[in-house]
């Protein structure tokens, strides 16, 4: 009885465990409709026998035969023919297995796309899917661990950096090689045509859908594990940048530069303990990185990394003068005052580099707009000026018979940075002025102080006053000098206030033989006349700046100076009172200054000569009407005097409360508060004066600065002209204007 029951519940359990399968394979099995794998699918076609030969001696059989999700670029017998013929064998035989990896490698793309989607980026952001912007997709190509020679000439293994700056490399990355796609979607998009692509592949024709000079001759073959696309032309693993520009003899000189100042190899454990441990060997592997004061590392497969896969939608790009057209240049621009390239700051070398790389696919078609990473535009002419170009796998390849002309060498800026004998000027500059001067799109006129010329003036660059190289300044005053000698910060305050007396902004100042000013970077006024050049505190000081040589830059001119343009640390009643000279017969000022000086305490501070209402280092315009305007203002009661018009005699020191009251609020309205207004045709229209209405609001004046004679207008109406020989008087942020009529408050 035992016996049957049991025999009666295996034949259920059987039964069952039949039924299940049943049930799983009609769920979970293989569906009878599913195309094969890549493999078989190739197989099946008939006309892929040197590819399937290619793919079982790279040892990528298995891997196209299972579960997987990828792109493959095949190429038919035919385009395998035209290969091996072109390599003088008759069989991929003859091709060794590393030769045939390089070719199965580089047509196998991770994940599968249809032509469909193959030109959309895949964002890892939350944006998702990024119609028409993919041009590039990761293979399953990459170098790993190669024979090198180190920057001393010892062979080592190395393997490439597969990111940029300092963080060069992560072990889970491959650094595998992009391939380059053209479809129709994308160029579309990105305002591309057939040109763009022909530039690269002359002998080939744009279809719409290329992958490199290849054409696909047949789309979207569906796979159990991927999708096939058919192409008429083997492709092989492309170089990236570094691996190129070291096979390429002509470029030499440019990939000198960077083997001697941007190149360092760097000990790398974890790729060393594994090489060792799958090799059985005891070598050391080092990470070739590159600098990261330049755009990109050249060996770096990936882009950005910003996303994992922003090396889809773009890629690097580099313009390389050849050999002869970069010695020309170095020897004749970078060296003019250099002695050799060594002795140059490494920052020439960073911005010259720089210059040729691009953080950005620069297409023929977009050299004008297309900005690298110092953006500037691209400026090749792309008939005349490339002779190499060559899409590569991490980028795009320019071979050029010109330099990338940078605007940190074209610019007045360059003036002074390529030359070792104005460095401190250039520290200064690189504070805060450098991006602006050296635009070339803007106007500029620079007045060059050598470091002789600073050093006279007492300033001196000196690394052991602070730790922070902006403050390593030292000021020491000249002998006779009332001034406090200063170091650090207060020193370089001092400086940054007389660099920017010598930069003029917006404005090419081509003559200084007439009489003129200029308005510079810091808001004060320069005058020139005769070839000389002064600041207000040259002025003070009663000398001026010679212009000993000059210069020509794309953006303006570059005058050589003798002295420094200084600033005045004197308070502007300091510069009245010496305008005003002893007497109505030895200044034209005299009158004015009477009532100022008197206008105590309301006005003026007899200790300190400060004007009320404008505190040291406020920007200001004084009008300060001449003697007989002056007297004309007494005749009409505007000023205190005694005595009956037209020969009153002006009472300086009134002592009634409303005399004094008139004094000071005439002399408020000739002052304009924070503006300096020049005859320079700058600034036009009402400005605000020192004197405030009944109500608290101040007064305007009317500024006519359209001509060339300077005019100025009060409310009622009425002119005063600026007396243009005597009217340019330069004070401590403030300029003086003498004129030939009062105004009317």
């Amino acid at each position: 009885m035992n016996r049957r029951l049991i025999a009666i519940s295996v034949l259920v359990i059987v039964a069952l465990a039949s039924c299940r399968k049943e049930t799983w394979d009609e769920f979970y099995g293989r569906p009878e409709t599913l195309p094969p794998p890549i493999y078989q699918t190739l197989a099946s076609k008939g006309n892929f026998t040197h590819l399937l030969a290619a793919i079982d001696k790279a040892g990528y059989k298995d891997i196209l035969s299972a579960a997987g999700y990828w792109t493959f670029f095949a190429p038919h017998d035919s385009a395998f023919k035209v290969y091996l013929s072109e390599k003088g064998v008759s069989g991929v035989d003859q091709l060794d297995s590393n030769s045939c990896r390089q070719i199965v490698t580089y047509c196998l793309v991770y994940n599968g796309f249809k032509k469909e989607r193959i030109g959309d980026f895949q964002s890892t952001s939350t944006i998702g899917w990024v119609p028409n912007q993919a041009f590039r997709r990761r293979t399953a190509n990459y170098v790993g661990v190669y024979d090198t020679k180190d920057t001393s000439g010892n062979s080592i293994k190395a393997i490439s950096a597969n990111r940029n700056g300092t963080a060069n490399y992560v072990d889970a990355d491959n650094n595998n090689k992009y391939i380059t796609y053209f479809v129709d979607n994308f160029m579309s998009a990105k305002g591309l045509n057939a040109s763009d692509y022909n530039y690269f592949y002359p002998n080939a024709t744009y279809t719409g859908f290329n992958v490199l000079d290849a054409t696909v001759t047949a789309k979207d073959i569906l796979t159990e594990n991927g999708i096939i696309h058919i192409v008429n032309k083997v492709m092989v693993a492309l170089p990236s940048i570094d691996e190129y520009l070291a096979s390429k003899p002509e470029y030499s000189e440019f990939k000198k530069l960077f083997d001697r100042f941007l190149v360092s190899y760097l000990f790398n454990q974890g790729v060393t303990t594994k090489y060792n441990n799958i090799n059985s060997t005891n070598a050391r592997v080092y990470t070739k990185m590159f600098s990261a004061a330049i755009g990109f590392s050249l060996n770096n497969e990936n882009f950005l990394k910003q996303q994992d896969n922003d090396g889809q939608q773009n890629c690097y790009s580099i313009f390389v003068p050849d050999n002869t057209t970069l010695k020309q240049y170095i020897n004749t621009v970078l060296l003019e005052h250099y002695p050799s390239v060594e002795s140059m700051p490494p920052s020439i070398i960073y911005d010259f580099i720089n210059a040729h790389l691009w953080q950005n696919a620069v297409w023929p078609s977009k050299f004008t707009t297309t900005y690298n990473v110092v953006n500037e535009e691209a400026r090749f002419d792309p008939v005349a000026d490339i002779t190499d170009k060559k899409i590569v796998s991490n980028g795009i390849f320019y071979g050029t018979r010109k330099v990338q002309e940078a605007n940190v060498f074209t610019s007045v800026y360059g003036k002074a940075y390529l030359d070792p004998q104005y460095s401190m000027m250039v520290s200064l500059l690189n504070l805060e002025l450098k991006g602006q001067i050296s635009n070339i799109h803007r106007n500029y006129t620079l007045f060059m102080i050598s470091n002789a010329v600073l050093n006279a003036a007492g300033y001196f660059a000196d690394p052991t006053v602070s730790n922070d190289v902006t403050n390593q300044w030292r000021f020491v005053p000249p002998p006779g000098s009332t001034l406090v000698g200063q170091t650090g910060a207060n020193a370089r305050i001092r400086l940054q206030r007389i660099i920017n007396l010598h930069v003029v902004p917006n404005k090419q100042l081509k003559n200084l033989s007439a009489e003129g000013v200029a308005l510079t970077y810091g808001g004060e006024y320069i005058g020139f006349k005769n070839g000389t050049v002064y600041a207000p505190g040259n002025v003070e000081a009663g000398n001026v700046a010679t212009v000993v040589n000059t210069k020509t830059a794309l953006n303006g001119p570059v005058y050589y100076l003798d002295r420094i343009l200084d600033f005045s640390d004197a308070v502007i009643g300091t510069h009245l009172e010496k305008l005003a000279g002893t007497s109505a017969g030895s200044s034209p000022y005299y009158h004015f200054f009477q009532f100022l000086k008197n206008a105590t305490p309301q006005l003026w501070n007899t200790t300190t000569k400060d004007i009320t209402g404008l505190p040291s280092g406020t920007f200001c315009t004084i009008f300060i009407p001449n003697n007989a305007a002056i007297q004309q203002a007494v005749n009409d009661g505007l000023l205190p005097g005694t005595g009956t018009a037209p020969n009153k005699v002006p009472t300086f020191n009134p002592t009634l409360t409303t005399e004094k009251e008139q004094v000071v609020r005439f002399i408020q309205y000739h002052i304009l508060a924070k503006k300096i207004i020049a005859a320079d045709q700058v600034e036009n229209g009402a400005m605000e004066t020192l004197l405030k209405n009944d109500l608290g609001e101040p007064t305007t004046l009317f500024i006519d600065n359209s001509g060339s004679n300077l005019k100025v207008s009060d409310a009622a109406g009425v002119s005063a002209n600026i007396i243009s020989t005597v009217s340019y008087y330069l004070s401590n942020r403030c300029m003086v204007h003498l004129t030939d009529n009062y105004l009317r408050y």
